[in-house]
């Protein structure tokens, strides 16, 4: 059996969305051909823990792990924060930082972090993997980023021993939906452009998520991109279907929510219908589950239905997923930003795989909203589309109301990990008969 390293800076215990990707196409490569080998750090900053992934790790895999420096502890001290308090990603506020301190701090990660702050792992990282290299046979490599400093390790292991090599983006660098607030100087922004490049240049194969992620990286790379999207784990709803669905007119929103996703016209439509039936009042239920950023708060507030919200930090992903197919309604809340057709997250498929209507708030000719016309699993209304949103959410309510409040997703099976795995399986044999 053929041999990948795969570096990824997310791996369980750790939980949350980044490490969802790896662990899952890990867990089937064996079926294709493929022996997979992780390196990963031993101690990374990330503060979700989710022990029930470990059962996800395929028997007797060969778990590479080194120690990683990294800044957080300083930030921590500086933004007057616990030891063990929790450094938000994405530009996540939950109401308690001082702004002038993470401006600053934001232009420090911008310009002095390149790519990433996990860069001080990269040279240790080549150095250790050149000796694991000399010493066992490896027939192709897979770096996954962000953080992008994956790929630097990955194309220094490259340069060194010439091994085939799959740069794998999960999301975009240089045009990532906050790329424009990391407040970069010209001389910033330029070494972030020149690394980019030279990753997009050098693999020997780039994949990415979505088409029109795709079509970013072959205008960066000027060379063809490979699109394997995420996907939903069939084992993961292995369990009794006959879960009670939850009482309420319940949209549940499912992972971060950050203010460049904070659904403005949902909350603003969701109040006016409260004012103007108290019925559907009654009946409201907006449920959080993950980190949720206090402008969604503020927003519920201001439209009087936060005493209609519900939260929770947390949840383990197997109960996230039984939470899932017993929500009344799935929200999937886009960033609002620029180069925002591309985003798919796992989060879309495994709320397919639940099978409860997906209602989602982004661009209609989106990749997202190709998905869901394709499967009939929901519908997506635009940004600020007041009339359009209003008009969906009471044809949900009418359906709630009589009972039938269901749906049935079509054409899921090429999305499974299983499948998705297969795909990248072959994406590998080809790199390395070449």
């Amino acid at each position: 059996m053929k041999k990948v390293l795969i570096i990824t800076y997310y791996w369980p215990p750790t939980g949350g969305a980044g490490v969802q990707r790896w662990l899952k196409f890990s867990k089937y490569f064996r079926q294709f051909g493929w022996e997979p080998v992780i390196y990963t750090p031993s101690n990374p900053d990330f503060p979700i823990n989710d022990n029930t992934l470990l059962k996800d790790i395929p028997e007797n895999l060969t778990v590479l792990k080194t120690q990683i420096t990294e800044p957080y502890d300083i930030y921590r001290k500086i933004m007057r924060k616990k030891k063990n308090e929790t450094v938000n990603q994405g530009f996540l506020s939950e109401g308690k930082e001082n702004t002038l301190l993470q401006s600053a701090m934001i232009w420090v990660r911008g310009n002095f972090f390149i790519p990433d702050a996990r860069k001080f792992w990269i040279k240790p990282s080549i150095a250790y993997l050149s000796d694991y290299i000399k010493q066992h046979n490896i027939d192709a490599i897979i770096s996954t980023g962000p953080p992008h400093s994956m790929h630097l390790i990955a194309m220094g292991l490259k340069q060194k021993f010439d091994i085939p090599w799959i740069a794998d983006f999960r999301d975009p660098w240089t045009q990532i939906d906050f790329y424009s607030q990391l407040k970069l100087s010209s001389f910033a922004d330029n070494k972030h452009k020149q690394l980019e490049n030279q990753v997009l240049t050098r693999a020997d194969k780039v994949v990415t998520i979505s088409p029109s992620c795709g079509v970013d990286l072959e205008k960066l790379g000027n060379r063809k991109v490979e699109v394997i999207t995420n996907g939903f784990d069939t084992d993961d709803f292995a369990f009794n279907k006959d879960l009670k669905v939850l009482d309420g007119f319940l949209f549940h929103h499912i992972g971060a929510l950050n203010k460049d996703r904070n659904p403005y016209t949902l909350w603003k439509v969701l109040g006016d219908i409260c004012k103007e039936d108290t019925a559907f009042k009654k009946d409201l239920i907006i449920k959080f589950t993950g980190k949720t950023d206090a402008i969604a708060f503020e927003s519920l507030k201001q439209h009087g239905i936060l005493d209609n919200a519900q939260k929770t930090d947390y949840l383990p992903h197997s109960e996230v997923v039984k939470l899932m197919t017993q929500s009344p309604v799935l929200l999937l809340a886009l960033n609002n930003t620029p180069n925002n057709a591309g985003v798919l997250s796992g989060k879309l498929f495994e709320y397919l795989a639940a099978k409860r209507p997906i209602f989602g708030i982004g661009l209609p000719n989106a990749d997202a909203a190709a998905i869901l016309k394709e499967t009939q699993a929901g519908t997506m209304v635009d940004f600020d589309d007041y009339e359009g949103t209003k008009y969906q959410i009471l044809e949900l309510y009418k359906k709630y109301k009589s009972n039938n409040l269901i749906i049935q997703s079509n054409s899921i099976d090429k999305y499974s990990r299983e499948n998705c795995a297969k795909d990248y399986a072959s994406l590998l044999n080809e790199i390395s008969e070449s």
